[in-house]
């Protein structure tokens, strides 16, 4: 860790908000998932996008939260809340409903692990318009991934 990112949270507490989302053109088809993270004042801390190649839509947008999460935890995030526009992830991730999906389940433990590492965490759904530049980000990479085999 470096010293920016020891004192990021120095004089406030270490709370943040993830925004993580997902997408596959064809579901399955090329897949990427995207992260941004806040502070609590709402200032960008980290974002990415990533594809993964081949994957289902909701596989990719529980790649987007595993990633954001190990990210929060890298960065010393304690108490985070998760916002996604995938109702399935968000409602399997706070428990309200069963991971059935065989591709799903080991990805699902993924995320609760690391889930459990926070001193505090909570999941909620919102619209595609609050998702926004983890949607972007999502596309952004995908595009470039186009690209590069055009």
């Amino acid at each position: 860790m470096t010293s920016a990112q020891t004192t990021l949270f120095a004089s406030e507490p270490q709370t943040a908000v993830l925004h993580f989302d997902g997408g596959s053109r064809g579901n399955p088809g090329p897949a990427a998932w995207g992260y941004t993270l806040v502070d609590s004042s709402g200032e960008p801390i980290a974002s990415q996008g990533r594809t993964i190649g081949i994957a289902t839509n909701n596989e990719a947008e529980y790649g987007g939260l595993i990633a954001g999460l190990a990210r929060a935890l890298d960065l010393g995030v304690r108490h985070l809340a998760v916002h996604g526009d995938s109702k399935l992830v968000i409602e399997q991730m706070a428990g309200r409903w069963r991971v059935k999906a065989p591709g799903l389940q080991g990805l699902s433990r993924d995320a609760r692990a690391l889930s459990g590492r926070f001193a505090s965490i909570t999941f909620e759904h919102v619209r595609r318009g609050f998702n926004k530049e983890a949607d972007r980000l999502v596309n952004v990479a995908l595009d470039a991934e186009a690209a590069r085999f055009s």
